[in-house]
């Protein structure tokens, strides 16, 4: 089995669902009394989250650099960055690396073109639904067509991410309007959703809708498992 790097902490509400999926993943591959073998650290978000709204990408990549580093010293096989927004520092994370990356973009469009959708919406932090580093790979890299809401809606969606989610508060009026944005993607011709944000799977579950949602949270952390035991 090989072990698994997570850069976590980001929110680490969401961490701690990596930790439970992959575990949980090993253990019904392994059975038995397996688990997985994990090399983590786990950041302090606040000071990353106040570098994000003021643009410092230069300066959240050096800090994650620092720290990757530090996972692939303690024997990590391949690392997980265990958040959407902060693949936009990706390729320079990656390039100083000697361990793959696996991007949760990529894992993310496999499923959905293994689901055979080629036009899916996008739910995320405004930088994951606005800038190209995520968008512009799906669209660039696997021919998907990417719908995102209007501005006010994704301004509703992004405050939720940090005001709410991060800090592990579940609203249900929050709910309602995320799932009054998936209705109206889909309206808008979405097959699928993207749950972009690793935190948007504690609000929102598939069997609150019915359309078909893409959990990238569930979905990196069960293609981690593939990985570590392929």
């Amino acid at each position: 089995m090989k072990t698994i790097g997570l850069l976590g902490g980001m929110s680490w509400e969401s961490t701690l669902e990596y930790y439970k999926i992959i575990n949980e993943g090993i253990k019904k591959r392994l059975g038995s009394l397996h688990s997985a073998k994990i090399a983590m650290v786990s950041v302090d978000f606040d000071p990353i989250g106040k570098l994000q709204h003021q643009g410092h990408w230069d300066e959240m990549a050096k800090i994650l650099l620092k720290d990757t580093k530090s996972i692939e010293k303690a024997g990590a096989d391949f690392l997980l960055i265990c958040t959407n927004t902060m693949h936009k520092v990706a390729p320079k994370i990656e390039s100083s690396l000697n361990i793959p990356l696996l991007h949760i973009a990529d894992a993310t469009a496999e499923e959905l073109i293994k689901e055979g959708i080629k036009t899916v919406g996008l739910l995320g932090t405004a930088f994951t639904m606005e800038e190209e580093f995520y968008k512009g790979r799906l669209e660039k890299k696997y021919g998907l067509e990417v719908i995102t809401p209007n501005k006010k809606d994704r301004e509703i969606v992004h405050k939720i991410i940090y005001n709410e989610l991060c800090l592990g508060k579940i609203k249900k009026d929050s709910k309602k309007k995320y799932l009054r944005i998936i209705n109206e993607l889909g309206e808008n011709g979405a097959k699928g959703v993207i749950l972009g944000c690793t935190e948007i799977g504690l609000l929102v579950k598939q069997s609150d809708t019915e359309i078909k949602l893409f959990d990238t949270t569930q979905i990196h952390a069960e293609k981690a498992v593939e990985f570590a035991i392929e």
